[in-house]
């Protein structure tokens, strides 16, 4: 009999949560990818965007948000460029097809450039970002996302977490990617705080006038998250830009919904009476090393750069200095060999999964 928050092996969640979207209606292939992005999230410690997502998908399914079975195509391309149509799909696919076709055009014209209208939240942005590494490319990931997010100065919600990923390959050294949101913390986080009944550490969101509040519930009465660095005071208009970018790259140049009218995550919350896009936006660029400079070369000194930061004197109190990357890298491999941990709550959700769809959950 497993406790609650016992950890479960990687394959066997994978089993699980790719049977799950086949029955919703995912081919095999899509099931697996899908899958696949999914639990890179748990491995590599972004437990918000891992299987804690996936009973929120299936509801998204339900409400008729989600098409199981997309039909992807290129609107229009140049060599370098191109922007495709996610057909209402579930992001953990679209993206992936999205991020090869930059890859692609990269092969051909150095690098690549796609943007994505009528998709859905794509789980985390590293997995897509990351597949660039192995054609010896630096991969770039951009979504725009559910407005939870007042710009500095403002009560409104009117971004998403917008996060920004960039995966640079290395020599001998692993990969230098950096992941994150452009928040001082992803709604996924205050999740988990509500799951653990926990506080919100002040800076991360604001009650619906504009104050600072350590409550995790926040949102729900109205408040919102607050963009990277907190306040005006800590830089915060620096992170409203990047989440504005992000937006206008992913939306804007797509073709999707961007601002206050991108849909919600949450499949309860009513749809924007306005659309002036198609569903959800995202950005890629697959860039080629050696459309710079030889791949081998760059890959030295990028080896040197990293163990140079890597040897920084630390401050009091601190053992090393941390590579973009780092700890995801030591998560998944630590997750890979003990196990996945999950939090009680998400063992439910996967258990009424498991009990709506007649698939046994691990769980007993």
């Amino acid at each position: 009999m497993r406790m609650p928050n016992q950890s479960y092996q990687y394959q066997e969640l994978f089993l699980f949560c790719r049977s799950v979207l086949e029955k919703i209606g995912c081919s095999s292939k899509d099931a697996e990818i899908a899958t696949r992005v999914l639990l890179s999230a748990d491995l590599r410690g972004v437990d918000s965007h891992g299987v804690a997502r996936l009973s929120g998908y299936v509801r998204l399914w339900e409400a008729k948000r989600v098409n199981a079975q997309p039909s992807l195509k290129i609107l229009h391309e140049t060599p370098s460029t191109a922007v495709v149509d996610g057909d209402s799909g579930l992001g953990l696919v679209v993206a992936p097809y999205a991020m090869q076709v930059a890859i692609d055009k990269a092969k051909n014209a150095g690098t690549g450039w796609v943007s994505v209208q009528n998709s859905n939240h794509f789980g985390i942005a590293g997995y897509h970002a990351m597949m660039a590494l192995e054609h010896d490319m630096i991969g770039i990931a951009l979504t725009n996302a559910s407005p939870l997010v007042s710009p500095t100065f403002s009560t409104e919600r009117l971004l998403g977490t917008n996060p920004i990923c960039v995966a640079i390959p290395a020599g001998d050294e692993p990969p230098f990617v950096a992941d994150l949101a452009t928040t001082t913390a992803a709604n996924g986080k205050l999740e988990i705080l509500q799951r653990k009944a926990g506080v919100a550490p002040l800076g991360w969101i604001q009650d619906k006038q504009g104050k600072p509040s350590t409550d995790p519930h926040e949102l729900k009465a109205g408040g919102a998250l607050l963009p990277l660095g907190g306040d005006r005071e800590h830089g915060s208009h620096k992170g409203y830009a990047l989440g504005a970018v992000v937006d206008i790259f992913s939306a804007i140049l797509s073709g999707a919904n961007y601002g206050p009218w991108v849909p919600p995550f949450p499949a309860y919350v009513p749809m924007p009476e306005e659309q002036p896009g198609k569903g959800i936006g995202h950005f890629f660029g697959a860039m080629r090393i050696d459309a710079f400079r030889k791949a081998e070369d760059f890959k030295t000194h990028m080896d040197k750069w990293i163990q140079r930061f890597r040897s920084a004197k630390t401050v009091a109190g601190e053992d090393r200095v941390i590579i973009p990357g780092d700890p995801e890298r030591e998560f998944a491999a630590e997750r890979m060999k003990t196990g996945i941990p999950l939090l009680k709550p998400v063992v439910e959700d996967l258990k009424y999964l498991g009990e709506k769809f007649a698939i046994p959950f691990l769980a007993s």
